[in-house]
């Protein structure tokens, strides 16, 4: 049962849903990371809190620009993308810690399917 949607206030396309969901599983991820760098403590640790910090907060904030169809969420997907790869290179400074791998591993997913969304029509 097809039907054309009428506006595009109604469904999501699933590339976006798709981005949207990496957003978020990458806000949560980098929130955990952030708990576990809280706890190793250090100097070394406030860049890669720095890049956790603005990470999370550009992922949520994607995601809720993309969820209220935004104009801006291009722009916003595009720097959400810059985001997460620092993020990513930031964890990756630490490859002995399996938090961080795969947070740097969730920030690598959201960032792809970031570009992919900035460069689409939404």
């Amino acid at each position: 049962m097809t039907h054309t949607q009428p506006s595009a206030m109604t469904a999501m396309s699933k590339e976006m849903q798709d981005c949207v969901d990496a957003c978020m599983t990458c806000h949560s991820i980098c929130e955990e990371a952030m708990s576990s760098c809280m706890q190793m403590g250090g100097q070394a640790q406030m860049q890669i809190m720095r890049a956790l910090m603005d990470c999370s907060e550009t992922t949520r904030m994607c995601a809720d620009m993309m969820m209220r169809r935004s104009p801006m969420s291009s722009d916003m997907c595009a720097m959400c993308a810059k985001a997460c790869d620092m993020c990513a290179e930031a964890c990756m400074s630490m490859p002995d810690d399996k938090m961080m791998m795969r947070c740097a591993e969730a920030c690598r997913r959201c960032a792809e399917m970031c570009r992919s969304m900035a460069g689409a029509a939404m």
